[in-house]
């Protein structure tokens, strides 16, 4: 599979939880990790034999189709095909949007991000439920398309002052399980350097 990979190149940023879910996909299908270029304009872009591949969810949909391997990232069942799809979408409206609020407001505006936050998490601590992936038992889509952003975890309970254990705590331990996947754990930033980089950005900025 490796030899098929031939002519891949992902641009993207380190801190970037789209390009994470990029790479993580990648790492799904082969042994052999891809390297990442940042660059300014807007990422991720999946290059493969010359030819561009935009947006982070239809990457990993695209790495899924063009490189098949069981048990695929995307199930094969239509019904659980769209709640996967569903629920990546969720995460990239909801709560990359909420965290970005979390972090960049002050005052009555941040606490109504914190408030927006915890109903997310909650939301997708219900939609996890017991299972020990999002789709059952076999890590997929969903989980691929939230598993970066548990790097934000700290930062998000640092700024909102509050707990995900405390709040969550099966997403927590599903986060620990993704964790110890090696796709996973070679792609994720430590949490530590996530707050350290958005506390830099912050008072670059002037909003801290």
């Amino acid at each position: 599979m490796a030899g098929e990979k031939k002519g891949l190149q992902l641009l993207d940023f380190w801190v970037s939880p789209f390009g994470q879910r990029c790479r993580i996909a990648l790492a799904e299908k082969s042994e052999l990790l891809r390297r990442s270029n940042p660059v300014h304009k807007k990422i991720p872009v999946l290059l493969h034999g010359g030819r561009p591949v935009c947006e982070s969810l239809i990457i990993v949909q695209y790495i899924d189709e063009a490189f098949p391997a069981e048990p695929g990232l995307l199930p094969a069942d239509p019904y659980a095909r769209a709640q996967a799809r569903f629920w990546a979408d969720y995460v990239d409206k909801k709560l990359y949007d909420c965290g970005t609020r979390l972090l960049k407001l002050k005052g009555e505006p941040q606490q109504q991000a914190r408030a927006e936050m915890l109903e997310i998490l909650r939301t997708l601590d219900g939609a996890l439920g017991d299972g020990k992936f999002f789709g059952g038992e076999a890590f997929g889509f969903a989980d691929v398309a939230l598993a970066p952003f548990t790097a934000w975890f700290l930062t998000y309970e640092r700024h909102g002052e509050f707990s995900v254990e405390k709040e969550c705590p099966r997403l927590v331990a599903w986060a620990k399980r993704c964790g110890e996947r090696e796709s996973v754990a070679k792609n994720l930033p430590p949490p530590e350097k996530v707050y350290e980089f958005v506390a830099g950005m912050k008072k670059r900025f002037g909003i801290e």
